[in-house]
């Protein structure tokens, strides 16, 4: 069986990540796991990007801290893939699975359209959406921007940075609506002991973008939850 973590962050794009993508790498390595998705936060989010570069050089930005590592990663045997959380409002993200390089150069009017627009684009791509962690409370977070489930194929129903009570609304919510489970570490930090305490463990290795948004679709896989596969 091969563990994917679905939620990860690093420093070269994500503001408030503490590390690299090598240190991430070599942090999932040592927890066992497969490989992970890099899901650093968009341009309309929490980004260390710098919005003021061209919007290919910041799309190059994204891609690279995943493709520039990869090498490296398949030494270690893990497969690095590339994901994106996007920031639609009020405190509110996406995880976005199965899009590449090419689907972001195309896409430079992101930052100006519609969550609506984007989630459309994405699934003609053949991508996943997910909801992130939806019920979590912080004060950075408005509760009354609505949790836009409508755009989404999946939710995380678990997300190892949340509180137990935000978890469990977001797994008594979708037993009642029945999009597809994910569950990620949202980890921030090589060093943290969130790593491998979540993700989907797949009968399969999962080698790129495409094939772990069918293999989501297609609801394949065990939760990982609280470091147990389920």
């Amino acid at each position: 069986m091969f563990k994917y973590d679905l939620h990860a962050h690093s420093c070269e794009c994500s503001a408030c990540a503490k590390s690299t993508v090598k240190e991430m790498v070599k942090a999932y390595k040592r927890a066992g796991y497969a490989g992970f998705v890099l899901t650093n936060h968009f341009i309309t989010g929490n980004t260390s990007v710098d919005r003021n570069l061209p919007w290919d050089e910041q799309m190059s930005r994204y891609w690279s801290a995943v493709s520039d590592m990869r090498n490296y990663a398949a030494k270690l045997d893990i497969d690095l893939l590339f994901g994106l959380e996007h920031y639609y409002g009020g405190g509110k993200e996406v995880l976005i699975y199965g899009i590449d390089y090419d689907f972001l150069v195309k896409n430079s009017d992101i930052p100006n359209i519609s969550v609506d627009e984007l989630a459309a684009r994405v699934h003609d791509y053949g991508g996943f959406i997910a909801h992130a962690h939806p019920f979590r409370i912080r004060p950075y977070i408005n509760p009354t921007v609505p949790n836009r489930f409508d755009i989404c194929d999946g939710i995380e129903v678990y997300n190892a940075a949340n509180f137990s009570v935000e978890n469990d609304a977001a797994a008594r919510w979708n037993e009642e609506n029945g999009l597809v489970p994910i569950s990620g570490s949202d980890c921030h930090d090589a060093r943290s002991n969130l790593i491998g305490m979540a993700g989907i463990e797949f009968n399969r290795r999962v080698r790129d973008e495409r094939t772990l948004a069918r293999l989501l679709l297609e609801r394949q896989g065990w939760l990982i939850i609280d470091g147990v596969a389920r």
